[in-house]
């Protein structure tokens, strides 16, 4: 049987059933991040014992009367809530299969969670998982000076001169998240960031306040001219702490703030408990300077992959010819940008 959730209360306490989870998957943080034209969903798949949810955010298709699905930036896809012996896998695809051509989905795009166990098994049969990336990983089950041991030597060097000139401290929402969003702000234009990775005054406060997850802003303040000099927002829930955003003044860039207040947050975390620390991978899932800086910390990597699925081929197919104007063979469906008629129409310069 499939329910769908769309209400708060029911939505996290079917998640408060799971062994394993992540902000990614709470209704705060789908609501906070959908665009306008995004409706946050709970697919709730029940048999017997066996109960499987999945968030995905509907879409409409333009000039259509067809619907997609994608899931929120971040990780997602299917979470256990409990699975018995006489799970019927193919039952489930089917159930679900029938829902999205029910509601005229035509196509369904999740990213998966690196840290949750077995959802590519689940969906093993139904589409396409495709491994796109690593992403970086501190086992903080380990003891703070193995985790410190296993950090590159230039890592080390650039830790012990931060930390003779800057303390990293813990930001309060109303007296400093304005000075972390102007940093964020300079960081992403520095690096020529897209559109999307500039977010509204709203999402930046809802994030930081949410009851749904516990979040920090950390800052690296110069001890001489007790400047705030760089900053970064990072969430907990579960076992595991996620590195979400930060930005830093290109003036103290030499200062390394961002190294340090990452490893004031590991230490941190270790004595709390947590299992897991995420530090996330490189630009558009490539091995990039931004990927080689996290792999300072640990070469404890995850596999970064997302699931595919055309539910309806031949409207897809007719979809993509449209977007494109030209024939999409059968065996190209889930290679290049998916879903394919969604794919940016590049303007050529004059």
């Amino acid at each position: 049987m499939i329910d769908i959730i769309k209400d708060k209360i029911t939505w996290n306490e079917n998640l408060a059933l799971a062994k394993d989870s992540d902000f990614y998957y709470t209704y705060d943080y789908h609501h906070l991040s959908k665009s306008e034209d995004e409706s946050p969903i709970l697919v709730k798949y029940t048999d017997g014992l066996t109960t499987l949810v999945l968030p995905l955010l509907l879409r409409e298709i333009e000039n259509s009367d067809y619907k997609d699905a994608t899931s929120v930036y971040g990780y997602a896809g299917v979470l256990v809530l409990n699975i018995d012996d006489q799970f019927d896998q193919k039952k489930f695809h089917n159930e679900l299969n029938a829902f999205f051509n029910e509601n005229k989905i035509v196509s369904v795009f999740s990213r998966l969670h690196p840290y949750i166990e077995n959802q590519e098994t689940l969906l093993t049969g139904i589409g396409e998982v495709k491994t796109m990336s690593d992403v970086v990983c501190i086992d903080l089950t380990d003891t703070i000076e193995n985790q410190r041991a296993k950090f590159n030597r230039r890592l080390k060097t650039y830790l012990n001169k931060s930390r003779k000139a800057c303390t990293v401290i813990e930001g309060n929402v109303d007296e400093h998240l304005e000075t972390f969003v102007e940093l964020y702000h300079e960081n992403m234009r520095r690096v020529d960031a897209d559109d999307s990775y500039f977010f509204t005054d709203k999402y930046y406060r809802e994030i930081m306040t949410s009851s749904d997850f516990k979040s920090e802003l950390m800052l690296c303040v110069h001890n001489e001219t007790q400047t705030i000099i760089g900053g970064a927002i990072f969430i907990k829930k579960g076992d595991l702490v996620q590195y979400h955003l930060s930005g830093l003044s290109e003036a103290y860039f030499d200062l390394n703030p961002i190294k340090l207040i990452i490893d004031e947050v590991r230490i941190r975390a270790t004595h709390e408990g947590y299992k897991h620390f995420n530090l996330g991978g490189g630009r558009g899932s490539s091995e990039d300077s931004l990927f080689r800086f996290k792999s300072g910390f640990s070469k404890n990597f995850k596999k970064f992959k997302v699931w595919k699925y055309i539910v309806d081929q031949n409207t897809y197919k007719m979809l993509a010819e449209n977007n494109q104007e030209k024939q999409l063979e059968d065996n190209d469906l889930y290679s290049g940008f998916f879903p394919a008629y969604r794919t940016p129409i590049k303007i050529s310069a004059n």
